[in-house]
């Protein structure tokens, strides 16, 4: 619809697609996020990010240090608190070990 003091410019490169049916929005992409508490992704959607790359575990010391979770335990963990939020994440993770076995 309409909106009151909403100007849309539409130029010779402005490009028409088709959304019937869709959820269409903008959005922006944050590719360095420490992930230390899900409040942070209601504070992304309200200003427009749909993805949001990085890492961490949640409130740690490790989390405020670097935006990479750590551990082969820790990554599926993200990825199913993951699935409760209507955002796109991408976790990055690190490790390193003297053995061979995780």
């Amino acid at each position: 619809g309409i909106q009151q003091g909403i100007t849309m410019v539409i130029g010779a490169a402005t490009e028409v697609i088709a959304g019937e049916g869709c959820i269409v929005t903008a959005g922006s992409i944050d590719t360095h996020i420490h992930f230390i508490c899900p409040q942070q992704i209601e504070h992304a959607l309200a200003s427009g990010v749909t993805t949001m790359i990085g890492g961490g575990t949640g409130p740690a010391h490790g989390t405020y240090a670097t935006p990479c979770t750590p551990g082969i335990w820790n990554i599926p963990r993200m990825l199913e608190a993951a699935e409760a939020f209507p955002m796109n994440l991408g976790f990055l993770g690190k490790g390193n070990a003297s053995q061979p076995q995780p």
